[in-house]
């Protein structure tokens, strides 16, 4: 029983005022117009500190703690994620304490089992498009951190963005992940949303941005609103870290210091029309065990709320860049803990996209992928400008983290192939209106798979036909022809056959 059971519990056995001692306290308390504070964890409050509940994390982790060799307990969980409807908190915190190595091994089978059952062979790719590195704030991890003097401050014009998206267009990219510091003079919302106006008109040859994902700092619903109205994809904002102490000791001043106004913005973005969300975690900057359960009560939130939970959960891990020591950061995570993250939250939460970016080696990513990742960045520059600057100077001069895995898209494609996997630049879902509510339900059923299917042979064709090298060519008919079959819907296959054919005769963009 959770610490919310039990409160809920208590609850419905405390008499009406009047009839218990305690109520007397109350009386006077109200009398007095105090309102003492009652720690409730109540994941339907729109309050930070009652949705993201300290003590009923804190509980969490006892309870682990003391269960972690409990092998009755932990194999009927086991059991249960066997199943892909997703596990609560604290049977996933359980899992993440195990120290029995044969269910450890376990929890990375049936990891791998469930990423297969719903996603199959599909990886999403993307690219980051850096617009801007002013910022206001001054996080203790990041160098684009208001202090830092070393870093070279850049924003992109109109025609520098074009100019970035055709660099972009020209590589395969199909899917952006637009991102900008926090500064209200330098990039306030109506240049964002000129941004977004500029990159969606650009086509370029067979090139065209067909869904453009925003992360920037939270704001308020009116702002979400318009952005909404821009026809931006799934909105992400990454919390850090859940522990509010040390939120507050990694985010000194400026807006983003306030744990509350960040923390609810995923809220505002539902209330002001955005029906995707993704949520993260900068694992390595306080303890993992700690932001692991606060990121699953966060996606348990959002769905008793909106009824929808987060369309992506990023995992990235606290790395190398301008003025930031990630071994200052004593809470480094090892990647076999690391792994074993990945496969939990693929097992909590079996429907949402999962999300590593080029932060990981290609070795750490590989073994992910397996576990529980669905979408990953390729040919990735976390620089200004990073996709026309020539000189490497001025890119690592404005990154705001070190890429560890520097491959080109097409390297990364091919490797994709090699692996057997369905590289997917489908972006059909959004477009098609199959978001919020109506994506979840066709997720959990797994009636989603044969949309997903087909339109990645689709879009993977579109590909190998406009940017792929010779050889990586060659991968990837070999894969379509594995992969097309696996469409079960008949209609669907067989509209893919002939699509296909329309592809190589030189049109573009179909989906299902």
């Amino acid at each position: 029983m959770s610490a919310f059971d039990k409160a809920e519990g208590a609850r419905s056995k405390t008499p009406a005022y009047g009839s218990d001692p305690r109520s007397i306290i109350f009386e006077l308390l109200a009398s007095c117009h105090f309102s003492p504070k009652i720690f409730m964890y109540d994941p339907k409050s729109r309050r930070a500190d009652e949705f993201i509940c300290r003590e009923e994390i804190e509980d969490t982790l006892r309870w682990a703690e003391e269960h972690k060799s409990d092998r009755p307990l932990l194999e009927s969980l086991l059991e249960k994620a066997k199943t892909a409807k997703g596990l609560t908190h604290r049977e996933a915190a359980a899992l993440l304490f195990c120290d029995q190595q044969d269910l450890n091994e376990e929890i990375f089978r049936i990891a791998r089992d469930v990423k297969e059952k719903i996603y199959g062979a599909r990886i999403v790719l993307f690219a980051p498009l850096y617009l801007s590195n002013y910022c206001v704030n001054t996080c203790t991890y990041c160098p684009y951190h208001a202090k830092n003097k070393n870093i070279v401050r850049k924003k992109l014009t109109q025609e520098e963005i074009r100019n970035e998206v055709i660099a972009l267009q020209d590589l395969g990219h199909k899917r952006l992940l637009l991102e900008a510091g926090e500064h209200p003079k330098h990039n306030p919302i109506e240049y964002i949303l000129e941004s977004i106006k500029t990159i969606y008109s650009i086509q370029h040859k067979n090139g065209k941005i067909r869904r453009l994902n925003v992360n920037i700092a939270a704001t308020t619903v009116e702002n979400y609103r318009k952005l909404h109205e821009a026809e931006i994809g799934t909105y992400q904002l990454f919390q850090e870290t859940y522990h509010p102490d040390e939120y507050k000791k990694l985010h000194p001043k400026g807006p983003k210091a306030d744990y509350a106004w960040h923390t609810e913005a995923h809220d505002r973005a539902m209330e002001g029309g955005i029906d995707d969300v993704g949520l993260g975690v900068l694992f390595g900057l306080t303890l993992y065990k700690y932001d692991f359960v606060g990121l699953l009560m966060h996606a348990e939130h959002l769905e008793a709320v909106w009824g929808v939970g987060p369309h992506t959960i990023s995992v990235p891990r606290i790395c190398p860049a301008d003025d930031i020591d990630p071994h200052s950061f004593s809470n480094a995570v090892p990647d076999n803990i690391f792994l074993k993250i990945v496969a939990l939250i693929r097992l909590a939460v079996p429907y949402t996209g999962m999300i590593m970016s080029t932060r990981e080696s290609a070795r750490t990513r590989e073994a992910a992928l397996k576990l529980g990742i669905s979408q990953i960045s390729g040919g990735s520059r976390t620089s200004v400008g990073g996709y026309t600057i020539r000189d490497i100077r001025d890119i690592e001069n404005s990154a705001q983290f070190e890429t560890n895995d520097r491959r080109s898209l097409d390297e990364v494609v091919r490797w994709l192939l090699e692996n057997h996997y369905l590289p997917s630049f489908c972006t059909a879902c959004y477009r098609a209106g199959r978001t919020g509510d109506r994506f979840m339900e066709f997720a959990k059923n797994g009636a989603i798979a044969d949309y997903c299917q087909a339109n990645a042979i689709l879009t993977m064709k579109e590909y190998l036909c406009d940017y792929a090298t010779e050889k990586t060519r060659t991968e990837g008919e070999a894969v379509i022809r594995l992969e097309l079959p696996k469409v079960k819907n008949e209609k669907f296959r067989n509209a893919s056959v002939k699509r296909l054919e329309r592809i190589a005769e030189g049109e573009r963009d179909f989906r299902f």
